[in-house]
């Protein structure tokens, strides 16, 4: 049995340092240069791209990534969403577990993520707060993530190889430059539903907003 004294005097192990994006970058950055500088060669855009727009499709679970150097928008993949909660319609306030709809910024990267690697959205934005406030609604919520990992509540887990190479690529072009709109489905093929589902009724504004933004992302483009 280990004496008082002698516990006393066992070194003590000093915590872990918490990662930095710049560590993050030194150990993910070869590998994912790698795995997608042949996609965005076959797109004819530069590695690292100048701009990047993640496209996210609640009814499907995919997310498309796209980029552009001084172009038109290109596709370079898709990936699968492994994780979200919720249904159609945007967030409303804090707990109802939805994920949130409309166009959005890459508000910081989180290197020290319970799920891997995590991209914070700036949820609620402007639009949400004003329609937030034309309800009479408080408490939006927040910390609403791109993360790791294949569990969510409000948030789109991609698993941890989409995670490191939408971490990468962010870090190395700018939080400025990212853009992520997600919708409920995909109006580039696929009509609204009936304006009878959408509570509050400017649900029915921000899907056409959403609509009229994918137009920027032809889905011809893929085939």
């Amino acid at each position: 049995m280990v004496g008082l004294l002698s516990l006393l005097q066992m070194p003590v192990r000093a915590a872990a340092a918490p990662r930095t994006v710049e560590d993050v970058l030194s150990h993910y950055s070869d590998k994912v240069e790698a795995r997608l500088q042949p996609r965005f060669q076959f797109a004819d855009v530069d590695w690292p791209p100048r701009r990047v727009a993640l496209v996210a499709f609640k009814d499907t679970r995919l997310m498309e990534l796209w980029a552009m150097n001084d172009g038109p928008w290109q596709h370079i993949k898709d990936y699968r969403v492994k994780a979200m909660s919720g249904r159609s319609g945007p967030k409303l306030r804090e707990g109802d577990r939805q994920v949130p709809e409309g166009e959005y910024r890459i508000e910081l990267l989180n290197p020290n993520s319970a799920y891997h690697l995590s991209l914070k959205l700036d949820y609620p934005n402007a639009y949400d707060r004003r329609q937030a406030e034309l309800d009479g609604r408080g408490n939006l919520g927040g910390d609403i993530f791109i993360h790791g990992g294949q569990v969510s509540t409000g948030c789109l887990a991609m698993g941890n190889s989409a995670a490191e190479e939408l971490f990468v690529l962010t870090a190395l072009i700018g939080e400025q430059n990212v853009s992520v709109l997600i919708t409920p489905r995909d109006y580039r093929f696929r009509p609204h539903p009936s304006a009878t589902e959408y509570v509050p009724p400017w649900v029915g504004e921000l899907h056409d907003r959403i609509a009229q933004r994918l137009q920027l992302f032809p889905l011809a483009e893929k085939l």
